[in-house]
C-alpha cells in the first residue's frame, strides 16, 4: 500500500517537474518569435526612424512623409477614450461587486458585460457610426473616436476592477466595518488603495488595445491621409482651454500604418515599419507607466 502511494507521489512530482518545463520551453518560444518579428520590424524601419519623421506629415512622397497628424491623433484619441471609460468603468465595477443586490437583473447585467468583452471590435464601429455620427450628429471627428473606443474596452475596465476587488479579502471589509466605518469609507480608504494594481493592469490592457484598433475607426470615417494639426487645447484667452479640438478631423498610426502598406512602393513599406516601431514603444511605455504607479501604489499600502 505504501509502495503504491510512493508511486503515485512520485509519478505527480514529475507531471508537476514536465509541465513546469513544458511552460518554461513554451514561454521562451513565444518570446523568441515576439522578439524576432519586432527586430526585423526594427531593421526594415530603422533609417526612417528620424526626428523629421516623427514632425512631418504625410506625404505622396515616401522619403518626406512622417507621422505627426497620425501620432497627435493617436495621443488624443487616447485622452479621449481614457476620459470616458476608466472613471465610468471603475464607478460601475464598484457599484456591481459592492453595492448591486444579487439577483436576476444584476446577473443578466454581468453575463451581458461578460459578453461586451468578446465583441468583435467592427461591431462597435457601426454601433458608433449609427449613434455618434448619425443620431447624436458629432460627426467624423475626435470625440466620436474617444467614445467608440471608450465603448470598445468598457466591458474590459468593468471586468477587471470587479476582479480586482473581489481578490481583496474579506477580513479587510469587516475589520473597516467593526470601527464603525460606513460602507464608501470602507471601499475608499481600503478596497481602492488594495485594488490599484488590478484596476491599473485592466486598464492599461484596454487602452493598449484601444491605440492598435483600425476597424471601428475606419467606420465612422477616420481620414487616411491628414496634413494638418487640430486646433490647440490651451487658449490664449480666458477660461484657456478650448474644445474646439474634439470637433476636429483625425487619423491614428495604426490607420496610416495601413496607408501605407496598401502603396507598392517599397520606400512606403519602410515607413509602415517605422511607424510600427513607434507604435510599439508607445505601448511599452504605457506598460512601463503603468507598472511605476502600480509599484508606488503598492509601496504606500501597509497589510
Amino acid at each position: 500500500m505504501n509502495g503504491g502511494i510512493k508511486k503515485r507521489i512520485r509519478f505527480m512530482k514529475a507531471m508537476n517537474y514536465g509541465f513546469a518545463v513544458l511552460g518554461l520551453v513554451s514561454t521562451f518560444v513565444g518570446l523568441i518569435l515576439l522578439g524576432t518579428l519586432l527586430l526585423d520590424l526594427f531593421m526594415d524601419g530603422r533609417e526612417r526612424l528620424t526626428y523629421s519623421f516623427l514632425t512631418s506629415f504625410p506625404s505622396r512622397f515616401a522619403e518626406e512623409a512622417g507621422i505627426l497628424s497620425a501620432l497627435v491623433g493617436s495621443f488624443l484619441i487616447l485622452v479621449v477614450t481614457a476620459a470616458a471609460a476608466i472613471p465610468l468603468g471603475i464607478a460601475a465595477g464598484i457599484y456591481l461587486e459592492e453595492y448591486a443586490p444579487k439577483n436576476w437583473f444584476t446577473d443578466i447585467v454581468e453575463i451581458n458585460i461578460a459578453n461586451l468583452a468578446g465583441v468583435p471590435s467592427i461591431v462597435y464601429g457601426l454601433l458608433a457610426l449609427g449613434l455618434f455620427v448619425y443620431a447624436l450628429k458629432l460627426g467624423q471627428s475626435i470625440l466620436t473616436g474617444g467614445l467608440t473606443l471608450a465603448l470598445l474596452i468598457l466591458p474590459m475596465v468593468i471586468m477587471a476592477t470587479r476582479e480586482a476587488i473581489r481578490a481583496i479579502p474579506t477580513a479587510i471589509r469587516e475589520g473597516s466595518y467593526a470601527v464603525g466605518a460606513t460602507k464608501w469609507q470602507t471601499v475608499q480608504y481600503h478596497i481602492l488603495p488594495y485594488s490599484t494594481g488590478g484596476i491599473l493592469t485592466g486598464i492599461i490592457i484596454g487602452l493598449s488595445r484601444a491605440i492598435g484598433e483600425t476597424a471601428p475607426l475606419i467606420t465612422i470615417g477616420s481620414l487616411t491621409f491628414i496634413a494638418f494639426l487640430p486646433e490647440s487645447p490651451i487658449s490664449g484667452e480666458f477660461p484657456f482651454i478650448s474644445l474646439k479640438w474634439l470637433s476636429a478631423p483625425f487619423t491614428v498610426l495604426p490607420i496610416q500604418m495601413f496607408n501605407w502598406v496598401s502603396r507598392p512602393q517599397p520606400e512606403f513599406q519602410i515607413n509602415a515599419a517605422a511607424a510600427g516601431v513607434i507604435l510599439m514603444l508607445m505601448t511599452l511605455l504605457m506598460n512601463g507607466l503603468a507598472i511605476y504607479i502600480r509599484y508606488q501604489f503598492r509601496k504606500k499600502i501597509k497589510w
